[in-house]
């Protein structure tokens, strides 16, 4: 499929990690001409675009800047969240690695459209390499005048900061990312009040992730139209990178207009490896519902994957092939979110540990065909009942596995298994 690279138009060209190069490079520019706009007109302009949240709940972005209060006396934030730990999900890493200017000219035109001084990168712990090369692509910025207390001669004054995780999933979630950048435990907060109201240090405050940011510099420079005819229709728009991963000749970061079929990006990916066939895919990371083989011709788009029963999220594909052990990748998922929810709220502490234990069993060769039924109300009782979105991920997949791949469950019954890894 023929598609001109937009936000990954600088990997392969290292000497776009130096302020001159991304310069050289076409860098900067849309930085230069949103500093001659109005701030609200900036807001608008991506607003125009239809750009959606690229980390997983795909709300409007210009819409979320919006609800900043203009007339608060406090200093207000932005907070790119970084802290990429879905399962399967490894877009955020190229962006930041391969072109970390390119996400410092989307903070400053961010920032500046919402009034907001200083920007804190929470980037996750495990991103050694990419923390790294943002520190120093930081500092390249102040001593080019790009950050700092004039940005380019326009008297708006920014300063951006690098705070690593410790290896939560939970702090990805927004609240639970702006208690641990306050250097709290990382949990969930009750909303409202939300975010934009009352988020870092008690002050307003956006949250962006990082493609999505990395969008904004784009949306400036050609306009919210060019956006806005990239995608199948005014919903999903622009430019998107699939990470893709799992039974295929060729994983990798895809950057594709949003709205390919799986197929399409599949046949990309150079199809099933080892010849083998299609069992199913998860199209956005051990959060979303799987799909079957038979879903191989949907959109990878926001509003298509929500009709079928699943969710776009952060666009982590992982495919299956025909040899895979549908129970066993149920389990390590439920094993994932078990051991990763905070234990804050009863629903989602017990109620993932609970499908754990359930799915070992089945796993183990100890399970009846009753375990399904139980499974199913367990995850009915955490959905929508948990603090956060947490619990509402750990039930997609168990209840979509359960649901559509019955007869491996069954099979399982009784039947003598492997022994199960720890």
């Amino acid at each position: 499929m023929a598609f001109e690279p937009v936000l990954s138009r600088n990997v392969g060209h290292p000497e776009a990690l130096t302020v001159r190069g991304y310069r050289d490079r076409g860098g900067y520019v849309a930085l230069e001409k949103g500093l001659k706009m109005e701030p609200a007109a900036i807001t608008e302009e991506v607003k125009a675009s239809g750009l959606r949240g690229r980390g997983g709940a795909g709300f409007p972005t210009g819409l979320k800047w919006t609800f900043i209060p203009k007339d608060s006396p406090k200093p207000k934030y932005l907070v790119c969240n970084a802290d990429e730990s879905e399962p399967g999900t490894f877009k955020d890493r190229l962006l930041m690695e391969k072109d970390p200017h390119q996400l410092i000219e989307g903070c400053l035109l961010t920032s500046f459209a919402v009034g907001a001084a200083t920007t804190y990168i929470y980037i996750r712990g495990e991103y050694v390499d990419a923390a790294n090369i943002l520190e120093r692509a930081i500092a390249d910025a102040y001593q080019s005048g790009i950050l700092g207390a004039n940005v380019m001669g326009s008297g708006f004054r920014h300063d951006i900061y690098v705070h690593r995780g410790a290896g939560a999933y939970i702090c990805g979630e927004e609240t639970g990312l702006l208690e641990s950048l306050e250097g709290k435990r990382g949990q969930p907060r009750v909303k409202p009040p939300f975010p934009a109201v009352v988020g870092a240090f008690g002050c307003p405050t956006v949250i962006n992730n990082v493609e999505t940011i990395c969008c904004v510099p784009h949306i400036i420079e050609r306009g919210s139209a060019w956006f806005k005819a990239i995608g199948p229709d005014e919903r999903n728009t622009g430019p998107k990178l699939y990470a893709v991963s799992g039974h295929v000749e060729r994983p990798g970061t895809y950057e594709l207009p949003i709205g390919v079929t799986f197929q399409e990006l599949l046949d990309v990916c150079g199809g099933i490896w080892k010849g083998r066939q299609l069992k199913a895919y998860v199209p956005g990371g051990a959060s979303a519902p799987v799909l079957s083989a038979d879903d191989r011709h949907l959109r990878l788009d926001f509003d298509t994957m929500a009709k079928a029963g699943s969710m776009l999220g952060s666009a982590a594909v992982m495919v299956m092939d025909d040899t895979t052990d549908m129970v066993r990748v149920c389990y390590r998922f439920a094993k994932f979110f078990s051991h990763e929810s905070c234990g804050q709220c009863t629903p989602c502490r017990e109620g993932t540990n609970w499908l754990t234990l359930l799915l070992h069993r089945i796993l183990d060769g100890h399970g009846e065909p009753k375990d399904l039924d139980l499974i199913v109300s367990v995850a009915n009782q955490i959905g929508g009942n948990s603090l956060c979105a947490l619990g509402d991920a750990a039930v997609g997949p168990a209840k979509s596995f359960v649901t559509k791949f019955r007869h491996e469950f069954l099979a399982r019954m009784g039947a003598a298994a492997p022994a199960l890894a720890s």
